[in-house]
């Protein structure tokens, strides 16, 4: 997600769920290429398994695109063929693309040539004036000659004309149904689902019908969601299920790292505001984190300032 998943994030969600696939933010091929690439593209080896999304529709810039991130050791490669906002629709790429299938073809032709790692494809149920399950199976079905590992299916059409990215993940209903049917026509292909998921039983039934789940503002606005989903589904020991205070303990070294380098506090600790969503002390956490930062040496500290509003219970659970 723009401006959410950056490599701050994702460390943070790492002390969280050490086993979910973890995304960039969508990145373009033309920043990829002409821009600071150890800013873009960095990360912490902490973070992985990751995929680097990224947006374009010039097979060539693709392929160089990921030739360069092949540098800095991705586990994956996603194609973002589902984003609904003018600007990406102004550079020919994101969900418009929907109704190009055999561009699209093209496109992850070109990400494979470039790497041995998976390439993978996210995109809407349809977009306006394709909006039919058949023309959305057609579109796999071309797209699907290129070889992609897996289909991530945002259960929505977007609406290019007349709708907000914001308005686009709520205004379109949700067509769950349609994506089980491409799983079920479709059952060689590894098909994943996302959409409004909100919880860990809303995981468990999708995932009855189809291979895996994308979960978005949920796992921002409550990033707690996860501490549960590494016993749940995929097996780990209980004993290794995080606490919040060990979340905590952890981010303070990592704060005060990234403010001694001269990167502002609130760029770290903003991610985290969601930690302790409807516990008891949550909306003091959250000022303190809120208000005036620290800089450079000790910066942490206003992490253990922000915890004192909370009880033993709730940091220890």
């Amino acid at each position: 997600m723009m401006e959410k998943t950056d490599r701050h994030y994702r460390y943070f969600m790492r002390l969280i769920t050490r086993r979910t696939l973890l995304y960039t933010e969508m990145l373009t091929t033309g920043a990829v290429i002409h821009g600071d690439r150890d800013h873009l593209l960095g990360f912490d080896a902490a973070e992985h398994p990751l995929s680097l999304q990224l947006g374009g529709d010039d097979p060539e810039e693709l392929y160089r695109a990921v030739r360069i991130a092949e540098e800095y050791g991705y586990d994956e490669y996603n194609l973002n063929v589902g984003c609904p906002s003018d600007r990406v629709q102004n550079g020919n790429f994101g969900a418009c693309l929907m109704a190009r299938p055999e561009r699209v073809r093209t496109l992850v032709q070109a990400m494979r040539e470039a790497t041995t790692r998976p390439v993978t494809v996210k995109h809407r149920i349809g977009i306006d004036g394709r909006e039919s399950y058949e023309e959305m199976l057609e579109f796999v079905d071309v797209v699907n000659e290129a070889g992609p590992a897996r289909f991530t299916v945002h259960a929505r059409i977007a609406i290019l004309a007349g709708l907000s990215p914001k308005e686009n993940r709520s205004v379109p209903p949700l067509r769950y149904e349609d994506v089980y049917r491409l799983k079920r026509d479709r059952p060689e292909l590894s098909i994943e689902i996302n959409g409004h998921v909100a919880t860990l039983d809303e995981m468990t039934e999708h995932l009855r019908r189809v291979d895996a789940v994308m979960i978005g503002r949920a796992a921002y606005d409550n990033p707690w969601l996860f501490a549960d989903v590494d016993e749940r589904f995929y097996g780990v020991d209980p004993v290794d299920r995080p606490t919040r205070r060990a979340v905590i303990d952890g981010m303070i070294p990592y704060l005060e790292r990234w403010c001694a380098a001269g990167w502002p506090a609130r760029n770290v600790v903003r991610h985290m505001l969601g930690l302790f969503a409807g516990r008891p002390g949550t909306r003091r956490f959250k000022q303190v984190l809120s208000g005036p930062l620290p800089t450079g040496a000790g910066s942490g500290e206003v992490l253990r300032r922000a915890v004192r509003h909370l009880s033993s219970e709730v940091l220890d659970a």
